[in-house]
């Protein structure tokens, strides 16, 4: 059999991601977590002094995990954000009070920050502190980054900025589901608010009236020194600008102000208004702020050292960096005052410190208020949260029957039209027949892309127009596919070349968002890639969306399906399989006109109410010992080339992953070999070979099948010509295909 190195090795990583799954844990899929019954009510008119006192509480506690856990990665000689994570905290604890799981939920962008929730999770009960202390950044529970855990957010953290377009898709979301209810709180850096992902993010949520509200932790502190070193901006009037109403308050630490400015997100949120609450910080002296925190001597100590006076006025940031670990907090104030002795601590850790000793400081003591409230929280019966996993990819999701899908009349043999009109009436069937659990998302395309009959069905709150934001659209759809396990389809469709040049950040968030099972897997969405290939029409020109198939192939591990339709028929049959199917999937979509593909008999290839499937046999001759494996587009080709050869099957690759066995099947059957065709960029011996036609190659390996390839092997140049000519440039003809059997 072909390539038994390949299944060797695969079966070997099987093994080892069963042993580590078996080994978590809380990845088990679905987890009931009995917590502490920590509620805030956004109806009240401020914070009891019972629950400023347990949030005081919990938040020393949760603080003391993250120490832990860099004392005990300290061990090892690692170390890692632990600044930006003690300062977490205090508001994300405020944020567990909210959350219900449902229509309020919450992520984080700087997710670098992940000791401190980690140890706020721990605080409230959802994860064992020991287990934060001793596992953090050593295990698959645990991980570096913000990822999902019981009583967490689903959305795990990747590049800075990017969860911002994230979470207003899922606050969209909720708000179609949810109403008036919904409610999103995204925390987010003094860095990552500036990325191109964040910014459009901020429009989209003033385009749409996202119920969102941003908290910026604004410590001053960037990862290589102060942003006033690095990036000396004012972040308020310009996202102001983009739409986002600031709320301004002195402090993240004040709970009892923040609370307020939670009230206000909430009541914005619920007339349509997205906010950020921005703290400004305050003004004092060097001597006040130690009495204040009852840090004197710390204070008198530092400025000491480096001869300043304690009279010194400092601007005291409004979200500390290093919060409760005195000396580091300092260091970060002197920092980003210009003082002498500043350092930033972003990348903070325990290296040579006493855990006991940065425990014991005044800002860690718990009084009897903080005792009280916290043992009452622990007497009272506890919370009940039960946090289930996503579906399995290919679980069930938005069906149509069979009978109604026989129904939709598509172009017969003999026509020749754009595939893009099976996908119009694909996405349209399932819209009409699901409009609450269709969304859709435009970069300014539908009459192109073919969504806008689809989109004539939805209503108005599940119809996202964003432009030519194509990159954080692609985000903005994976945000909205989080926001309910429910049966439900997000497609974003925009041309193939926008994906390869412009929107890749939405597949690769794929590679990092696990599910509750512990597997990195793609989200609930459809990426609808249209225009793909060389079949482009009249104004494009080489390199424009030529590597669609190998893009793609890129992330069959992250898959569900990826579907790569041959004319107008098959589109329709893709499109409705990718909405009935739970997971990711890809859709890649020629433009240009394309003949209905026809049996032997004469009758359709496809029919509507057909199920899909990775390969339809075309031509089929008895006791035939070679193929022709044509992918999408090239079918007709293929078609026209076994014409004039004898005992030559013809197969339509619809796309993939094959079925179980199925391509080593093929390679059985076809033992003279096989003639791979794809309309896209395959190289040749001097670069290497990729596209669909690597994929044959590596399963043929050791088998001794002849094969050969036709696709493009150099796309530097071309003409702006018409579909037929492009095509002859390539070598994309039926005497290509002929000439290669013949060599076979």
């Amino acid at each position: 059999m072909a390539n038994q190195t390949g299944a060797h090795t695969f079966d070997a990583q099987t093994s080892r991601n069963r042993a580590l799954l078996s080994a978590s844990k809380y990845l088990t899929g679905t987890v009931e977590s009995k917590v502490l019954p920590f509620h805030i009510d956004l109806s009240a008119d401020k914070l009891t002094d019972q629950e400023i006192a347990a949030l005081n509480a919990l938040e020393k506690r949760a603080a003391a995990t993250a120490l832990g856990s860099l004392a005990s990665l300290a061990k090892i000689g690692e170390l890692d954000h632990l600044g930006g994570g003690l300062e977490l905290i205090p508001s994300l604890l405020m944020t567990l009070g909210i959350t219900d799981y449902s229509a309020k939920q919450f992520t984080i962008e700087h997710a670098h920050t992940s000791i401190g929730y980690y140890g706020a999770l721990a605080a409230l009960g959802f994860i064992d502190e020991e287990d934060v202390v001793t596992q953090f950044r050593r295990s698959l529970d645990i991980a570096g980054h913000v990822s999902w855990l019981p009583g967490g957010t689903q959305m795990n953290g990747g590049r800075l900025g990017v969860m911002v377009p994230v979470a207003v898709g899922q606050s969209l979301a909720a708000k179609s589901y949810h109403g008036k209810d919904a409610l999103t709180i995204c925390h987010c850096g003094d860095a990552g608010w500036i990325s191109g992902q964040a910014l459009n993010g901020f429009n989209a949520a003033d385009l749409h009236g996202a119920p969102i509200c941003f908290v910026m932790h604004r410590n001053g502190i960037q990862l290589s020194g102060s942003c006033k070193s690095i990036m000396d901006k004012d972040p308020r009037p310009i996202i102001a600008s983009l739409g986002i109403e600031i709320i301004e308050v002195k402090s993240l630490h004040d709970k009892q102000e923040l609370f307020s400015a939670y009230k206000k997100a909430h009541a914005l949120a619920q007339s349509g208004r997205p906010s950020l609450i921005y703290p400004v910080g305050f003004n004092t002296t060097l001597a006040q702020l130690g009495e204040t925190h009852g840090i004197s001597d710390a204070v008198a100590k530092i400025a000491g050292e480096h001869g300043v006076e304690l009279s010194t006025s400092v601007w005291v940031p409004g979200s500390l960096m290093s919060w409760r670990d005195v000396m580091p907090m300092l260091e970060c104030i002197f920092l980003v005052n210009e003082l002498p002795g500043g350092e930033g601590h972003h990348d903070g850790h325990m290296k040579g410190r006493d855990l006991a000793e940065v425990l014991a400081n005044p800002m860690f003591a718990e009084d009897d208020d903080e005792s009280t409230a916290l043992t009452a929280l622990r007497n009272d019966s506890p919370r009940v949260v039960v946090t289930e996993k996503r579906p399995a990819p290919g679980t069930p999701n938005l069906l149509v029957d069979a009978a109604e899908r026989g129904k939709v009349e598509l172009p017969g043999v003999g026509k020749s039209t754009s595939a893009r009109a099976g996908i119009q009436e694909g996405y349209a069937i399932v819209a009409k027949t699901h409009p609450d659990r269709f969304f859709n998302v435009s970069c300014d395309l539908d009459p192109s892309t073919k969504l806008a009959k689809a989109a004539g069905f939805i209503p108005a709150k599940n119809n996202f127009q964003m432009s030519i934001e194509e990159q954080i659209s692609a985000l903005v759809a994976n945000g909205i596919s989080m926001a309910s396990n429910e049966p439900h389809a997000v497609v974003f469709a925009t041309f193939a070349a926008f994906f390869e040049g412009i929107a890749r950040e939405g597949l690769e968030m794929w590679r990092y968002t696990r599910n509750l099972n512990g597997v990195n897997e793609g989200l609930n969405a459809i990426m609808h890639l249209s225009h793909v290939g060389a079949c482009t029409g009249r104004d494009h020109f080489s390199g424009w969306s030529l590597d669609w198939i190998s893009l793609a192939m890129g992330y069959l591990p992250y898959l569900d399906r990826f579907y790569t339709p041959a004319d107008a028929r098959g589109a329709f049959i893709a499109s409705y399989d990718a909405c009935a199917r739970y997971g990711a999937s890809i859709v890649g979509i020629p433009r240009d006109n394309l003949p209905i593909l026809a049996k032997a008999d004469g009758t359709p290839l496809w029919n509507p109410g057909d199920e899909w499937t990775p390969t339809t046999v075309m031509r089929e001759n008895a006791g035939a010992q070679k193929a022709i494996l044509a992918m999408g587009a090239t079918a007709f080709i293929a078609g026209e080339a076994a014409k004039d050869l004898d005992g030559v099957d013809v197969i339509v690759v619809n796309g993939l992953p094959f079925g179980e066995n199925e391509l080593e099947g093929l390679l059985s059957k076809y033992s003279q070999g096989l003639v791979t065709v794809e309309d896209g960029i395959i190289g040749h011996g001097g670069v290497g070979l990729r596209g669909f036609a690597s994929l044959v190659q590596s399963a043929a390996a050791g088998s001794g099948v002849a094969l050969a390839h036709v696709g493009i092997t150099d796309p530097t140049v071309a003409p702006s010509d018409g579909h037929q000519e492009v095509w002859e440039h390539f070598g994309l003809t039926a005497d290509a295909i002929r000439d290669a059997v013949a060599a076979l």
